[in-house]
């Protein structure tokens, strides 16, 4: 398998996406390191990663504690040997559904900071360790608004974009360690707890919802966490080796053009 013999760790690994892309980097065989604030829901990732045949252990990391993720880097480096890699799927609550002109400062700052933090802390951290091994791998996670303006989405657009500002600068400080840095961006997963749970609560909402959202799509359909995964398997492994400072673009073509405004057969509709 491509990541036999890699050790991983992922923060957030009690969450969906960050369950997912446990359980994906884990398939294609390395041993994870699922961490989270709270043990519960972490321990059901691990439990299926071993069904399965994989390999996971679980440990209890705030994220947002930057001693606490220097102290688990170590153990973990000196456990294992090396950390191949590293990503953050941390969850984070956003104000959104209001425009900027009528929304606090305090909203509209709140993931801003919550997410750079989070990402800032852990990714630094795990330079650091890679820095000594002369390799790894450090992914991070953005979504839509990070490439294109959308209304409505609050602190959590410009933070998408700021975001995947710090992975191009982290990477290319650590590229001359041997060291990769790539963000993956994600159009945002139907089967994610987030829409899952927004669908079920009310689906007459959410079905026109979720329709424009493929409908402004190349593919005329949403990634799936599973495709996260699989994206994140690849460029974990070698065959993306050359590849670092950059964002993959993991949307079914939402942020590469206002595709949306065309029609069947190439025909043009006028929107408006």
């Amino acid at each position: 398998m491509v990541l036999d013999n890699k050790n991983a760790i992922v923060y957030g690994a009690g969450g969906s996406m960050g369950g997912a892309v446990a359980k994906a980097l884990a398939g294609a065989g390395a041993r994870v390191v699922l961490t989270g604030r709270h043990l519960s829901p972490v321990q059901k990732v691990a439990d299926q990663i071993l069904a399965a045949g994989g390999s996971a252990v679980v440990n209890q990391v705030d994220a947002m504690d930057e001693k606490a993720i220097n102290n688990h880097m170590d153990k973990v480096a000196q456990e294992m040997g090396t950390i191949d890699m590293s990503f953050n799927g941390m969850g984070h609550d956003i104000v959104q559904n209001i425009g900027l002109v009528d929304m606090s400062a305090d909203d509209f700052m709140h993931p801003i900071s919550y997410i750079l933090k989070t990402q800032f802390l852990t990714a630094t951290a795990a330079g650091k360790a890679m820095m000594k091994q002369g390799s790894g791998v450090i992914l991070t996670l953005t979504a839509t608004p990070g490439g294109i303006s959308y209304p409505f989405t609050g602190g959590f657009g410009p933070a998408c974009s700021a975001l995947e500002s710090f992975s191009a600068a982290l990477a290319s400080e650590l590229g001359m360690y041997g060291i990769r840095v790539v963000n993956i961006r994600s159009g945002g997963s139907v089967d994610s707890t987030v829409f899952r749970r927004a669908i079920e609560g009310n689906p007459e909402r959410m079905e026109p919802v979720i329709r424009k959202m493929e409908e402004d799509t190349m593919l005329k359909k949403l990634p799936l966490m599973t495709d996260i995964g699989n994206v994140a398997v690849f460029l974990s492994s070698d065959m993306a080796s050359k590849i670092t400072g950059v964002t993959i673009d993991v949307t079914c073509g939402t942020t590469a053009g206002l595709n949306y405004r065309t029609g069947p057969a190439g025909s043009f509709r006028v929107v408006g």
